[in-house]
């Protein structure tokens, strides 16, 4: 995926800011063309929509997100530990993205981002607890991974790996291994 240019980062950035303090709805792109000090017609240069500047936001989110489960998938194999491990640092990495899903969830729903979203939560699930988990095994699994997304935005200022220790052993935990 091509590098954006500097203008066009610095308008993803400060949208991705605006959207989560403000909400998506709240924000218009006259909002964000203030802030960068630039015009509205500069603005829909890059982004032709609101809805564009969300998805450009949230897409790197996705396609790592994907590329994770795609390859977690084709290898098969990958023990319980290892599949959180990487859960984990996929969640961490996209931390200030998760946010901004969480805060503007009917928004997202309707550009059909949170189904995406939800629908990794059963693929891990499936690769976690085999093919067929039973409800037990996909309550857990959904708490614990929902649980972790969790705390990767609730303890900021904690050391990553730390934070990701105690992460990775209570979603274990959770799921009875």
């Amino acid at each position: 995926m091509p590098k954006p240019s500097d203008t066009k980062q610095r308008i993803l950035d400060v949208a991705r800011d605006l959207f989560t303090s403000q909400g998506v709805q709240r924000t218009s792109l006259q909002d964000i063309a203030d802030r960068l000090g630039i015009t509205k017609p500069a603005l829909y240069y890059h982004f032709p929509s609101r809805d564009d500047l969300v998805r450009s936001i949230v897409q790197p989110l996705f396609d790592d997100g994907e590329k994770f489960l795609l390859d977690q998938e084709a290898r098969g194999d990958a023990p319980a530990r290892e599949l959180v491990e990487g859960f984990f640092d996929f969640t961490y990495r996209h931390r200030a993205d998760v946010v901004m899903l969480l805060s503007e969830l009917p928004t997202l729903a309707d550009l059909g981002l949170v189904d995406r979203v939800l629908a990794w939560r059963t693929r891990l699930t499936k690769l976690i607890c085999g093919p067929a988990p039973t409800l037990d095994q996909q309550v857990r699994a959904i708490l614990a991974l929902g649980g972790l997304q969790d705390v990767c935005m609730q303890f900021p200022d904690v050391p990553v790996e730390e934070l990701k220790a105690a992460a990775v052993d209570g979603v274990l935990d959770a799921l009875g291994r």
